[in-house]
């Protein structure tokens, strides 16, 4: 049956690991599985967007050069600006079912825009999040709290060609990826 999976079928058929039961966390944004949906994590790796070499953003020639690393348990976004980071969680995701990723409401009322594109039929990896400051002020984002969640929508029918048989671009990434374009150099 077609739809939405629900906290127990993502709990069985779903592979994401670490695994976090839905819990009250004081203080905490929250995290873990919710009653139609996954709330992700983000890890402690950022790279930070800067424009202090003035280079073009370019998705088939991405400068590395563009962005500076930041690791530790937050992490300040300049106004309009953006940073790239990645989840806590590893994902495999089934070849009947759809993933996509809807921003966190506790962020969205700070004007913190979270964007992740879809999880297609049998990919796999840690999901690289594209996080948006549309304020013109910096924005603190919080290292090992909920940041996004994902919604798990189950096909009416298996696809023919799911990502893995296409061997995507962007299966199995161990962690943050940046932009690259299929015949170039992935980023270092």
């Amino acid at each position: 049956m077609a739809g939405v999976l629900a906290d127990w079928q993502i709990q069985k058929e779903i592979k994401i690991e670490p695994f976090a039961e839905s819990a009250h966390r004081p203080g905490v944004i929250s995290y873990g599985v919710s009653s139609y949906g996954y709330d992700v994590r983000v890890g402690r790796h950022f790279k930070v967007f800067t424009n202090a070499r003035c280079a073009v953003v370019d998705p088939k020639n991405f400068d590395p050069a563009s962005f500076v690393d930041i690791e530790g348990d937050s992490c300040l976004i300049p106004p309009n600006s953006f940073a790239l980071a990645e989840t806590v969680e590893t994902f495999e995701i089934p070849r009947d079912i759809l993933s996509i990723c809807v921003g966190k409401s506790t962020y969205a009322r700070c004007g913190i825009i979270v964007n992740v594109t879809p999880l297609e039929p049998e990919w796999r990896g840690k999901i690289t999040i594209e996080i948006s400051n549309t304020t013109p002020l910096p924005a603190k984002i919080y290292a090992n709290e909920g940041i996004a969640q994902i919604l798990f929508l189950r096909a009416d029918a298996v696809c023919k060609v799911s990502y893995g048989d296409k061997r995507g671009k962007y299966q199995d990434q161990k962690g943050l990826t940046l932009p690259f374009v299929v015949g170039g150099q992935p980023p270092a």
